[in-house]
């Protein structure tokens, strides 16, 4: 078939691959920082994006490439005038600012359940809608000249293709903003409403497979989708996989065959670049656990908090560290603190502590799995992201208290590589070569493969003793 590109506008920067269509082998790469000022400020002038778009495709990177899927960092709203201008710069990231804005909300409509059968979402901070909110109660001129609303793919599809009086976005990207049912695949206008004060334009929703348009040129733009999204289509995962990310704050997200409603608030449920869904549950504290262990033991680096709780054995002598540093969505504790149980003199040594914290992070994120597999949700196979994931202690703890085989996969532009994997099936479609049903089989992920093996009965017991204590400590928080 040729050669397409994916492109993935991230938080601080663009990175582009150039891939084979039939087999995904990345040809060609490009890459460029975003030129903003400070680090990752809460706003950013969009034609950012595209000066980075347009140096990391310098040297004609882009030659004969056929198609282009784009991927772009999620929760970033661009507001625009009738005209398609920006009324601001875009709201981007985790914006701490519209954290009264989600509670006005919710309390709006009625509460998290309401919301929650609503959207299949609980507002955030970061979300769209609730960026929306903080737009009409701090910036109400502006939010009065908002007309038209995007996301950061879909602006950077629509900018590529000219600024056409159509303008789209996907299935994933929609899943995200707060005002979009993945359950009913239609948006909730009245919610736009309800945090903007008025009406506004939203972008079409098109299928997975569908092609956005094709530039003048002829370069077919497929449908874009955001960065979790075609990060989870480029490692190629399906039904029985799950993934857990470890940033600062850790994620688990798997695909499943329908959308999930969940009163409590704790999944949020999105959809996948597939015609999938892709449920995803949250906490506030992965790495940061082990960055603050770290620097309470006087170590410089988590190479070295590893190698310590190596020295441990599995249960850390009864140490069981509930790593609740930034209080936590789950369980939802949000105004708790960590705390240290289980302190026996022969428990009270470095590397008993260094072997909590890893086991402490982990245990938190097998509650966040177990909340998916309580609402029927299949794991069979896990990969683990993040730096982190390469450390010993983890790939130790991890497959035992997951109960499952884990995937570390080899580094790789898995979002860039999902835009693209997207733009070969938008292709294929349109030359008839491709089921719109089925997307390119491409070789997906490879990595280092560990089985929880003989130690799952181990792994089991060292669960059992964290969620004593959290039950001890937090009791009826936490009901998956």
């Amino acid at each position: 078939m040729g050669i397409v590109a994916g492109l993935d506008s991230a938080p601080d920067f663009t990175r582009i691959v150039v891939c084979d269509t039939d087999t995904g082998a990345v040809l060609r790469q490009g890459y460029a920082p975003h030129p903003v000022d400070g680090d990752r400020p809460a706003d950013v002038d969009p034609q950012a994006w595209l000066l980075s778009l347009g140096e990391a495709a310098g040297g004609g990177l882009l030659e004969g490439v056929q198609a282009i899927g784009v991927s772009a960092q999620q929760n970033a709203v661009v507001p625009l005038d009738a005209q398609g201008g920006t009324v601001r710069p875009a709201m981007v990231g985790g914006d701490k600012r519209a954290q009264v804005a989600a509670a006005d909300l919710i309390d709006a409509l009625g509460g998290r359940e309401a919301w929650a059968q609503a959207v299949g979402c609980v507002p955030q901070a970061a979300q769209p809608v609730t960026k929306l909110r903080w737009l009409a109660k701090n910036e109400p001129d502006a939010a009065l000249r908002t007309a038209i609303l995007m996301q950061a793919h879909d602006w950077l599809v629509w900018q590529l293709l000219g600024r056409p009086v159509r303008r789209t976005t996907d299935r994933g990207g929609a899943s995200g903003t707060g005002y979009w049912s993945a359950a009913t695949g239609n948006y909730r206008s009245d919610l736009v409403e309800l945090a903007l004060g008025h009406q506004a334009m939203l972008p079409e929703v098109i299928g997975p497979a569908d092609a956005a348009g094709t530039t003048p040129e002829g370069l077919l733009i497929s449908a874009g989708t955001g960065e979790t999204m075609s990060a989870a289509f480029g490692l190629g995962i399906g039904l029985g996989d799950a993934v857990v990310s470890l940033g600062a704050s850790g994620s688990v997200m798997a695909v499943h065959p329908e959308a999930l409603v969940d009163s409590t608030g704790m999944i949020t449920s999105l959809a996948d670049a597939t015609g999938m869904h892709l449920p995803v549950v949250t906490t506030l504290n992965a790495v940061r656990t082990l960055r603050g262990t770290a620097e309470l033991l006087g170590l410089p680096d988590l190479e070295s908090l590893s190698e310590l709780a190596m020295k441990s054995t599995p249960g850390a002598h009864g140490l069981v560290l509930l790593p609740y540093l930034e209080g936590e969505r789950t369980p939802n504790l949000p105004h708790t603190a960590g705390s240290l149980a289980g302190l026996r003199r022969e428990s009270m040594k470095a590397e008993h502590l260094a072997r909590a914290a890893f086991e402490g992070m982990l245990c938190g994120l097998a509650d966040a799995l177990d909340v998916l597999r309580g609402r029927g949700v299949e794991v069979r196979r896990i990969f683990l992201l993040g730096a982190a994931a390469e450390l010993s202690a983890v790939q130790a703890a991890a497959p035992m208290l997951f109960g499952a085989q884990v995937v570390v996969p080899q580094p790789a532009d898995y979002a860039a590589i999902g835009a693209a994997r997207q733009a070969a099936w938008a292709l294929g479609v349109s030359q008839g070569t491709l089921d719109p049903r089925n997307p390119p089989v491409w070789q997906g992920a490879t990595g280092q493969v560990l089985e929880p093996g003989d130690e799952l009965a181990v792994g089991q017991a060292v669960r059992q003793q964290f969620v004593s204590v959290r039950e001890q400590t937090h009791p009826g928080a936490f009901r998956p």
